[in-house]
């Protein structure tokens, strides 16, 4: 890779279990760091769009807003039951789901809460899907390192 992606993450409606679990996963003892990610608070710079928790009617626009803001290619993953299917509040009047009925999502992680390994191994397929979008765009097969 000639640029290591940014990875931005987004909590929607959830309890926050799985975001403790993402921030676990930056931790020294699982370092997702070490395969050359790096988090940022900028949409404008990130290629990986990491939501946690549900989609309401509230933050169905902040979802929306974010993901018109990242640059092509880009990658969104759905950690934690709760952004995959809308989880224990999809029954809620206000759940719409999973961040699927706004944006479109390319992985799925499940768990509650997913692990950080789970979380890793998100992050490790959505760098394949990432390069794979990124080389398909340039029209380059291989990339020059």
């Amino acid at each position: 890779m000639q640029k290591s992606p940014w990875i931005i993450h987004y909590d929607g409606s959830s309890c926050n279990g799985c975001d403790i679990e993402v921030l676990a996963a930056l931790t020294p003892m699982y370092d997702v760091e070490r395969f050359g990610v790096i988090n940022t608070g900028n949409p404008k710079h990130a290629d990986i769009f990491l939501i946690t928790g549900s989609v309401n009617e509230q933050n169905k626009a902040v979802i929306k807003n974010i993901y018109d803001q990242m640059p092509n290619p880009k990658v969104v993953m759905a950690v934690g039951i709760c952004a995959c299917t809308g989880g224990i509040f999809r029954e809620c009047y206000n759940v719409l789901g999973g961040p699927d009925k706004v944006i479109p999502v390319d992985l799925y992680v499940p768990g509650c809460a997913a692990r950080p390994e789970s979380i890793i191994d998100g992050v490790v397929k959505a760098l394949e899907l990432w390069e794979g979008k990124r080389r398909k765009r340039t029209g380059r097969e291989s990339i020059q390192t």
